[in-house]
């Protein structure tokens, strides 16, 4: 069960014009489950993407970020993606490649495009052959169904171990524009983002020019997907894509306007409350913790101050079981590599505990205060490095029992 986390309501994602949506059950890896997901652009959309740094990147990460970069070099404009779920296609070699360029083909062959216009993504077990033939057996299934109104079961048909789907919606005002915005992401573990996460996608009715949307997708993800960790592992599917259909009113054309700012802003927002429904489900999670690092010399640090409590099997431990252990969490500062930390200066809280002053406990500090906090669903660690103005903030979530139950069996 997410922690603190509702399930999306259908009836309550919006449709964003110049997208629809289309899904089938291929029998990937398990009969009667959505397993696949195609998406059908408007003409005049410009797609942005962030990928996986990991050098095992799967084949649709290649394939994907080769028919990006050919936009860019002229190319037709992407529009169509196609999603499988129980098999990553990873660590499967020239096969792998050959199996991402076939899905593409063939979803270009049913809806009249080139494939070069298709961005195909995978999710699942890795080093698998892919089981092309089943994928594109669902997909006339998938396109048939093509709907604006089908964000939930598009959420539904990308999902591994998740236990519920991830989606959200906005509409808001952008220099007197109406904008509406719909996104849905996935991921339960192996989460460790080095871009984005496993997977994730938002669509937005505005036209925005390429260069902005590529700017525009690395800073939403860089303050949402690129803010989050389960376990420390960076998968080898990681995407993250935002869409911009063209079908609204307002215009974006230039990173320098106030309309970017606030567009900017906005999706921003929207993908850091995917990125945390994804720590909230991760895997036997039983509490949400948010760590800021305050007061830093540069974000750099402060994020490696972050990731370093955020990773630590024994800080992670120490919050499931609710044992107020916080030495663990400086000894998580004193290794991140901050070289020339002053440990002398710092301060830790729990929440509104303050543990530990000027480096030292604080010798106000009562156990059943710090435990008091830790017994919480959503728990809330700040650093105060006392060194500079930077910050950082990152989301993560306990380490239970269940993690490594769900992990032995992941394949079964």
């Amino acid at each position: 069960m997410a922690v603190n986390s509702p399930l999306p309501v259908a009836a309550e994602l919006k449709p964003v014009a110049g997208i629809e949506l289309g899904y089938a059950e291929a029998g990937i890896k398990k009969p009667n489950r959505k397993d696949v997901l195609v998406m059908k652009l408007a003409e005049g959309a410009t797609v942005a993407g962030v990928f996986t740094k990991n050098r095992f990147c799967a084949a649709p990460v290649q394939v994907s970020k080769a028919n990006l970069a050919a936009v860019k070099a002229g190319g037709k404009p992407i529009r169509a993606l196609v999603v499988n779920t129980g098999n990553a296609n990873a660590g499967t070699g020239e096969p792998g490649l050959a199996n991402a360029q076939a899905t593409c083909a063939e979803v270009a062959h049913l809806l009249g495009l080139d494939a070069q216009q298709v961005l195909p993504f995978s999710t699942g077990v890795i080093l698998e052959p892919l089981p092309v033939q089943k994928i594109v057996a669902g997909l006339p299934a998938a396109i048939a169904n093509l709907k604006a109104d089908n964000w939930f079961n598009a959420a539904e048909a990308i999902m591994t171990t998740d236990t519920q789907p991830k989606a959200a919606s906005l509409t808001t005002t952008v220099g007197g524009h109406t904008v509406t915005m719909t996104g849905i992401s996935k991921g339960a573990g192996m989460i460790k983002p080095n871009m984005a996460t496993m997977l994730g996608y938002l669509a937005f009715d505005a036209k925005v020019a390429q260069p902005v949307l590529d700017e525009l997708v690395k800073y939403a993800a860089d303050r949402s997907f690129n803010s989050i960790t389960i376990d420390g592992d960076t998968s080898t599917n990681d995407s993250f894509i935002l869409v911009a259909t063209g079908a609204g009113s307002l215009v974006v054309d230039s990173t320098d306007s106030p309309d970017y700012i606030a567009l900017r802003d906005a999706v921003t927002g929207i993908s850091r409350h995917l990125a945390q429904q994804i720590i909230r489900d991760g895997e036997g999670a039983t509490k949400f913790i948010t760590i800021t690092v305050e007061q830093g010399r540069d974000m750099d640090e402060c994020r490696k101050i972050a990731y370093a409590i955020a990773h630590s099997p024994l800080v992670k431990t120490a919050f499931f079981a609710s044992d107020p252990n916080l030495g663990r969490i400086l000894a998580a500062i004193g290794y991140a590599g901050v070289d020339d930390l002053d440990t002398a200066k710092l301060d830790l809280y729990l929440d509104d505990v303050l543990v530990a002053k000027s480096g030292g406990r604080n010798p106000e500090y009562k156990e059943e205060d710090g435990q008091r906090v830790m017994k919480k669903a959503e728990i809330l660690v700040r650093v105060v490095l006392a060194r500079g103005d930077a910050d950082a903030t990152v989301w993560t979530c306990d380490l239970s029992h269940d993690y490594v139950s769900i992990n032995a069996d992941y394949r079964s």
